[in-house]
This record gives C-alpha cells, sequence and structure tokens, in this order.
C-alpha cells in the first residue's frame, strides 16, 4: 500500500504563503498521478489541483487558479502545493491523493490512496 503524509499547514494571514508537502511510499511515484483536495468544516470535500505522470499537465480549480501551484519531484517522491494570495476561504484541512493513472483527474473517487490531511488556516 502506498503511504502519503502532508506537511507544511499552519496558520497564516489573509495575504500570507504556504507551501504543502505530500511525501509518498511509492517505489513508482512516478507512476502515479497526484491530487490535492481540500475540505472545511461541515463542507464537502472539493478538488483544489492535481498534476500527471509529467509535471507539464496540471489542473487547478478555478477558487485557486492564479494562486496556487502544485509541481512535483518524482525522485524525492514527494508532490508540492504552493499557495500564495491565501483568503480566509481556503481554510480547510488538505489531503494529497494518488492514483495510479497516467493522467489526473479532479474525482476525488477516482484515486486510489489518501493521506491524513494537514490543517490549513488563513485569518483575516
Amino acid at each position: 500500500q502506498v503511504q502519503l503524509v502532508e506537511s507544511g499547514g499552519g496558520l497564516v494571514q489573509a495575504g500570507g504563503s504556504l507551501r504543502l508537502s505530500c511525501a509518498a511510499s511509492a517505489r513508482t511515484f512516478s507512476s502515479y498521478a497526484m491530487g490535492w483536495f481540500r475540505q472545511a468544516p461541515g463542507k464537502e470535500r472539493e478538488f483544489v489541483s492535481s498534476i500527471g505522470w509529467r509535471s507539464s499537465s496540471t489542473y487547478y480549480a478555478d477558487s485557486v487558479k492564479g494562486r496556487f501551484t502544485i509541481s512535483r519531484d518524482n525522485a524525492k517522491n514527494t508532490v508540492y502545493l504552493q499557495m500564495n494570495s491565501l483568503k480566509p476561504e481556503d481554510t480547510a484541512v488538505y489531503y494529497c491523493a494518488a492514483r495510479f493513472r497516467q493522467i489526473a483527474t479532479p474525482r476525488g473517487d477516482e484515486y486510489d490512496y489518501w493521506g491524513q490531511g494537514t490543517q490549513v488556516t488563513v485569518s483575516s
């Protein structure tokens, strides 16, 4: 089984930045498309961003376009989410997910493995 561990969350002021990391225990990390999702209290989990086998294939939810950047370092088995210009509505638990497919997807039910999440809190 692939284990995913998120880190980098914390408390920041609106307009600030955070970089989330997700370390994967997978020999074939490069074979997984990776995604970031988030869930705020009382709300459903929503798609944030995803990246395919190749770093050139990236996707973003409309709410984070222009502010968040997803990237991966296959040599380090790690995917990142750089979050800039954070807003209070970005407050949520952020989860990374892995999909043993070449192409990324915004559908959470199409991912095979999930991390435990990292809390991101943005104060106004």
